[in-house]
């Protein structure tokens, strides 16, 4: 409250120039002048700073937009501080509603910036020279600040959306975010997230815009560690994958103890793979029927076969008689 105070935020434009429907933010008039309910500005700017981190954490890029002198250079410093885009020059029309042709000059003038850098300026005539740094001068002094604008953004940040009227039927009509310092002289139905001070002093729109920007650098915190915490879930999904993709809960009695080929290169698995078809082949066992042998067959093979008996010895029955016969005469 104190630091709204001394930047004057408080103070609003001459009564004859209020605008009716900023009535309930205005807490009094003294010398002609409204007086701001700076209880009402404090809490809203609370509101609006946590809105804008919710926008930004989410993925949403913010233009910061304030064209009038002395706006300009806060506007450009605190838009360079939290990484966004800003213009602080005149608005060109079609900025968001015709951004194709926008973009098209602006890849002109990064185009000339190139060839500025490599020196391709001093190759033409001196005439040419100056026209083309002409042309870049003008390019630069409506584009710096939205060279990185690729599309058009979700939210814009404006100082005095009476003086940016077409910023601000531009950004209705494209359905983006309206964030804006409202001053007694505007109409606050034309923003969405209102700040109710005042516009026109410099420290008054240093100290708002650089609560903006600092709104950002959170979101933009916010958006890193919940990426951060995004990729660590993945992995470890990816990991609870890779560890269970090999068994299955069906299969767990039959590949205990066998190795898992995943990820060997060749060597490892033709040094392996004998092993593993070895433990997968299973053994054949005899059948039942072919080893039970009957009793009788196996007494007869254990019976030895008595040997032959050689021709020689054996003597025919007729030749021993006749032997005998004459050894007793």
């Amino acid at each position: 409250m104190k630091a709204l105070l001394e930047a004057g935020v408080h103070f609003g434009h001459q009564t004859r120039r209020w605008n009716p429907t900023m009535k309930k933010y205005i807490f009094t008039q003294r010398n002609g002048i409204h007086i701001i309910d700076l209880q009402q500005t404090l809490g809203m700017i609370n509101n609006v700073y946590q809105e804008m981190v919710d926008l930004v954490a989410e993925g949403g890029k913010v233009l910061f937009v304030g064209t009038k002198r002395q706006a300009q250079e806060v506007i450009q410093s605190e838009a360079e501080r939290c990484g966004m885009l800003y213009v602080n020059q005149r608005w060109l029309g079609g900025t968001m509603t015709n951004f194709q042709t926008i973009r098209t000059r602006i890849n002109y003038m990064l185009e000339l910036q190139q060839k500025r850098d490599q020196g391709y300026f001093r190759l033409l005539p001196k005439k040419e020279g100056v026209k083309l740094r002409d042309t870049l001068n003008r390019l630069e002094k409506y584009f710096t600040g939205v060279r990185d604008m690729t599309e058009v953004p979700k939210a814009i940040f404006v100082i005095d959306i009476g003086r940016e009227d077409i910023c601000i039927a531009e950004a209705q009509r494209m359905g983006v975010e309206i964030f804006a310092i409202v001053d007694s002289d505007c109409d606050p139905n034309k923003v969405d997230h209102i700040i109710p001070g005042n516009d026109d002093a410099v420290r008054s729109i240093r100290l708002i815009t650089n609560r903006m920007a600092s709104a950002v650098l959170e979101g933009l915190s916010e958006r890193e560690a919940r990426e951060h915490a995004r990729m660590e879930a993945m992995a470890e999904v990816d990991q609870s994958t890779f560890m269970t993709a090999y068994v299955s809960p069906d299969d767990d009695d039959q590949e205990e103890g066998l190795p898992e080929m995943e990820g060997l290169d060749t060597t490892t698995v033709a040094e392996v793979a004998p092993a593993t078809a070895a433990a997968v082949t299973p053994v054949v066992e005899p059948d039942v029927e072919d080893s039970v042998v009957p009793e009788e067959t196996a007494a007869a093979e254990e019976i030895p076969t008595p040997e032959p008996v050689a021709e020689s010895h054996l003597v025919e029955a007729p030749a021993i008689d006749t032997a005998l016969e004459e050894v007793e005469e």
